[in-house]
């Protein structure tokens, strides 16, 4: 979400093919009628075809995007680019362990490497993007441990010009950021994968592409959990032995083409986010 954004919830989405490995045989799915590109919805046997069910969600990530600073130069990272992992598709795992330290309970002590950056970037969108940030200390608290120390009142400042009483009324909180009683809300982001755009020794440019769901679950919410995709970028600083984030920006997309999944009642949402813990993402 670029500088100047207005927060809300809600609102429409604003305005981004793929193979399958198998038996070598190739299906061509034509259009059910002109200018449908992917073919119509899928047909249930016996029954006539259901249209696809677009769930829009708006994800609530209100961080500045300060101009970059300090910028190193564009030689290679010094992190773990020889050997085998050279070898390795872009997209393939490293096989690097995930962290065991936390900071506030945020995973810490990523490599000094560019795999170690897109880690760090990945661990840190899923704190930025948590239910944790709607409450100021606990805001405040992350802020001060992933942003590097000089920006940090910065940061601060923006999101508490952002993150207002009336703002959390607008996403159904109570004006402290609570969820009422009975509700239970939903902030999550869940990283699909990330990629370095610019290294130096000392610092990087990570985007994480995301999932997250936003929304009150509980009979009568006017605000339920939906679902959106995003790409979260990253300018991330080495500094005390740890990555920082310099600045912070986010975009809308890459969205696939949503299925026709019957959507989870209330109580079964707040059941999930209750009982299932999230992960500590390596790269």
């Amino acid at each position: 979400m670029s500088l100047g954004d207005e927060p809300g919830y809600g609102g429409a989405s604003r305005g981004e093919d793929g193979g399958y490995g198998g038996s070598g045989q190739t299906r061509t799915r034509l259009p059910d009628r002109p200018g449908d590109v992917y073919g119509g919805a899928r047909r249930g046997r016996g029954s006539s075809s259901r249209s696809l069910i677009t769930v829009v969600g708006v994800v609530v990530l209100l961080i500045a995007a300060i101009a970059f600073a300090n910028r190193g130069d564009d030689s290679p990272s010094a992190g773990d680019d020889s050997g085998d992992k050279a070898k390795t598709s872009p997209t393939a795992a490293s096989g690097d362990r995930p962290v065991d330290a936390k900071a506030a309970g945020i995973p810490t002590g990523f490599p000094h490497s560019a795999e170690g950056a897109q880690s760090a970037a990945a661990n840190y969108a899923v704190a930025l993007g948590s239910a944790d940030m709607f409450d100021k200390a606990d805001r405040d608290r992350i802020l001060a441990t992933l942003i590097t120390p000089n920006r940090v009142s910065g940061f601060e400042a923006t999101l508490d010009k952002a993150y207002t009483p009336q703002f959390n009324k607008n996403v159904g909180l109570n004006e402290d950021g609570s969820a009422p009683q009975g509700y239970t809300f939903v902030s999550r982001t869940s990283p699909i994968g990330t990629k370095t755009t610019e290294s130096s020794n000392d610092t990087a440019t990570v985007e994480v592409w995301c999932s997250g769901l936003l929304g009150l679950a509980g009979n009568n919410s006017t605000t339920p959990v939906t679902s959106s995709w995003f790409t979260i970028t990253m300018k991330l600083e080495w500094i005390s032995d740890n990555w920082k984030i310099v600045t912070h920006s986010q975009k809308d997309g890459p969205a696939p083409v949503p299925g026709d999944d019957r959507a989870s009642s209330a109580d079964d949402i707040a059941k999930a986010v209750e009982e299932y813990g999230g992960f500590t993402y390596a790269r």
